[in-house]
């Protein structure tokens, strides 16, 4: 049910839709929806926790299938808008029950899906709203969606608005960083719910802020990821180069002051600049943290900056990938970005792609 990774340092989530609608979904949208998917069984597209919105004209943001549920999802999300009632709607894709919902996908899952309005300033939009707010500064969160209940109006709350066997079973996911279902029966009264851990989105920091940084930038912050860049020449230091990025302009022997590195999931140490990627490293194998570190240049210039480490290196070792990224032929910015990105994504992942380290 989790979609996040454990780290030294921490927990980071790899399923950014929460962060993705924030940004993406106009703040003023006055017709829309959110459908949030509350529990699957067998193979699907997305796990419990993923998110669409569905605007009243049928466009959309994000997806809960690849395509294939999403033409129903747009009927539901317009009786939902135009009566405003939230509902709970369930999809079987296994076997000959697929042909029932006239989708064909063979996807051999089945999903449960919450839609409830979502209206600006509403109490749905307010609830995401805070919950993003609070995982922006690297720290967790929960939401809660009730989507069946005789006595709670379904819909998604913050923990501090539910009742108390809700709100004790959301500071237990806190607590143990974990998502859970909660089902609970008093006579006929039957209540569920999809209690959500937001481990906050990964933190990826750039030392070097020169024109191959910003398609970095930019496929990190198309996922949702936070990301910091880092250089000490004015002219690269610029935010208006990094959109949606916070970049701080300090010098390479102050990094760790100028950033949290305890709450950085990844570096990538790409400056051009010799003397300032020794110094970036140098703060970097003092301060243990992060576990990855990507050093951009041939492996050439990644031995002449471990001579200049010395000793140094050592604490990098278990730690670098260097030259960083995953070896797809690349040429173009665009294509060491995929490929920087890719790595950093497969080491969050614990997928092979990202797990191998070169010594320094």
């Amino acid at each position: 049910m989790n979609s996040f990774k454990s780290l030294d340092d921490g927990a980071v989530r790899l399923d950014t839709s929460l962060e993705m609608l924030l940004e993406r979904v106009p703040k003023t949208a006055s017709e829309c929806a959110l459908a949030t998917v509350v529990a699957t069984a067998g193979s699907t597209y997305r796990k419990p926790g993923a998110r669409m919105y569905i605007m009243a004209d049928g466009s959309y943001f994000g997806l809960l299938s690849g395509g294939c549920l999403e033409a129903d999802l747009k009927l539901h999300a317009k009786q939902v808008i135009d009566r405003g009632e939230t509902r709970a709607v369930e999809y079987d894709m296994r076997g000959p029950d697929d042909i029932l919902f006239g989708i064909g996908a063979g996807c051999e899952g089945a999903m449960r899906v919450l839609i409830e309005p979502a209206m600006a300033g509403g109490s749905t939009a307010l609830a995401l709203s805070a919950a993003g707010r609070i995982t922006a500064t690297g720290t967790p969160a929960c939401l809660v969606s009730v989507h069946e209940s005789s006595e709670i109006a379904l819909g998604t709350y913050s923990p501090e608005s539910l009742p108390p066997l809700l709100a004790a079973a959301a500071q237990t996911s806190l607590l143990e960083a974990c998502s859970r279902e909660v089902v609970s029966t008093r006579g006929p009264n039957r209540m569920r719910a999809f209690v959500q851990f937001l481990a906050p989105p990964p933190h990826l920091l750039i030392c070097g802020g020169g024109p191959d940084a910003q398609p970095v930038v930019a496929a990190a912050r198309a996922m949702g990821w936070r990301v910091t860049v880092v250089d000490h020449r004015p002219a690269y230091a610029d935010p208006q180069k990094f959109p949606g990025a916070h970049v701080v302009r300090s010098d390479a022997h102050a990094l760790s002051d100028a950033v949290d590195l305890e709450r950085c999931h990844a570096v990538v140490v790409m400056s051009h600049h010799l003397a300032s990627d020794v110094e970036y490293l140098k703060v970097l194998s003092a301060a243990a943290v992060p576990a990855y570190v990507g050093l951009l240049g041939p492996e050439a210039r990644r031995r002449r900056i471990a001579g200049e480490l010395g000793f140094l290196s050592d604490g990098l070792r278990a730690r670098l990938r260097g030259p960083v990224g995953i070896d797809i032929g690349a040429v173009t910015p665009e294509a060491i970005a995929l490929a920087i990105v890719s790595q950093v994504h497969a080491w969050l992942a614990n997928r092979p792609s990202g797990a191998t380290a070169t010594s320094a």
